[in-house]
């Protein structure tokens, strides 16, 4: 096991009829001009919008709204809001939403107090010294962003997809009632279950050796994602399997599976590229690229393999450990499947042709070489690119 530093402020608020006392928790964090930021109608049609505002009137919390979110969060709406809330002189930021809301919300957060373009920070060419604090009313179990320090936008024009990750990203609060996910559409629970597992498995694929708790954590996520995630989708208002889905989703991303360990992220880094492109749910990318990735990579630790298709799959090891390697990838792809999420590109509706535009991007995301279980190329990821066509 590495050494570590593992910090994770966050204030979480689970469970029914959370929201109400929303008003309190930011005054308790020092709110007193709020931007709202959110994404649809579905958060104004719903009434949740609604109770939100009611709660900060009843702690007499000014706010001003910035709603429209897309999925697969633009930079365009980041500067709307970095001048909004220099405009209005809002001090905290409120995100009412799932992860494309809630990593909008991050960006404009480090934005507002930065004198320089935003990007920048995704440049990595400066790093974050402060940000607006900001919380969440998850309504969407995925990303995890509301216990992560991470975010993700796209810079429209050029089509770049990037992820950021620092401390002062991290929501000081986030509320998580269940019950706000009873009306999901079973894709969108599909979706969420896929972005998940895949943020457990970019950290349970490692090549750091002596890691035996986080492994077993990784796992325990793993199975309850498997056991809930059908039972949430055949029946919606299960509060208990609504409620196990949404903390695991917190589980895999606020980062303690990960300790200890080095993580992968190629998988991430390969479907940045396809939603940058297409649009498409950043779960169903996942659900085509992981298993390909798994498939092009696993001979470079196959006893890490071995364990994935015997742990989290049941398979039992017969004595030969690329068998046993591939029934486990096999089997994780026929539960993507059993959920009716794409298993190739043909189902998400993507051409073969686009691979050299995928290149090209991925090539400038990266500068030419990612991921850690195994260090990747440009010829790596046109290789995993072609089994993701193929499924």
């Amino acid at each position: 096991m590495d050494n570590f530093r593992f910090y994770c402020p966050t204030e979480f608020i689970f469970g029914k009829n959370t929201v109400e006392k929303t008003g309190q928790w930011i005054k308790k964090y020092g709110g007193t001009k709020v931007l709202l930021h959110y994404g649809g109608q579905s958060a104004v049609k719903s009434g949740l919008l609604a109770e939100v505002e009611n709660s900060l009137k009843n702690e007499f919390i000014e706010y001003v709204k910035l709603g429209g979110v897309q999925p697969n969060p633009i930079d365009t709406m980041v500067y709307q809001g970095i001048e909004l809330c220099r405009k209005e002189q809002v001090n905290f930021i409120l995100a009412v939403g799932g992860g494309s809301v809630i990593d909008s919300a991050k960006a404009i957060a480090a934005g507002v107090p930065y004198a320089g373009d935003f990007w920048n920070f995704f440049e990595k060419t400066v790093t974050i010294n402060r940000a607006l604090p900001l919380a969440t009313i998850l309504t969407i179990p995925a990303s995890g962003s509301e216990g992560s320090e991470n975010t993700v936008i796209t810079k429209k024009k050029e089509g770049l997809k990037r992820g950021l990750k620092s401390q002062y990203l991290r929501p000081v609060f986030s509320v998580m009632d269940p019950t706000l996910t009873f009306t999901l559409p079973n894709n969108q629970t599909a979706y969420g279950a896929a972005d998940m597992m895949a943020h457990v498995m970019e950290r349970y694929f490692t090549q750091t050796q002596g890691v035996d708790i986080t492994d077993r954590l990784c796992e325990a996520v793993l199975l309850s994602i498997i056991k809930e995630a059908p039972v949430a989708m055949k029946e919606p208002r299960n509060y208990e399997a609504r409620a196990n889905l949404m903390w695991a989703g917190t589980m895999a991303h606020n980062g303690i599976c990960g300790v200890g360990r080095e993580e992968d992220w190629a998988s991430h880094g390969l479907e940045h590229e396809l939603s940058a492109l297409y649009g498409i749910a950043h779960g169903a990318g996942l659900a085509v690229i992981f298993p390909a990735w798994m498939q092009y990579v696993y001979t470079s630790g196959i006893d890490r393999f071995v364990q994935f298709a015997v742990r989290v799959w049941g398979i039992e090891f017969n004595g030969d450990k690329k068998e046993t390697a591939l029934k486990g990838i096999n089997a994780l792809k026929e539960f993507f499947s059993s959920l009716g999420l794409p298993v190739n590109f043909v189902q998400l509706g993507i051409q073969s042709n686009d691979i050299d535009q995928l290149i090209h991007t991925l090539r400038i995301n990266t500068g030419g070489q990612f991921g850690a279980f195994r260090k990747l190329d440009m010829t790596d990821a046109r290789a995993i690119y072609e089994i993701a066509a193929k499924g």
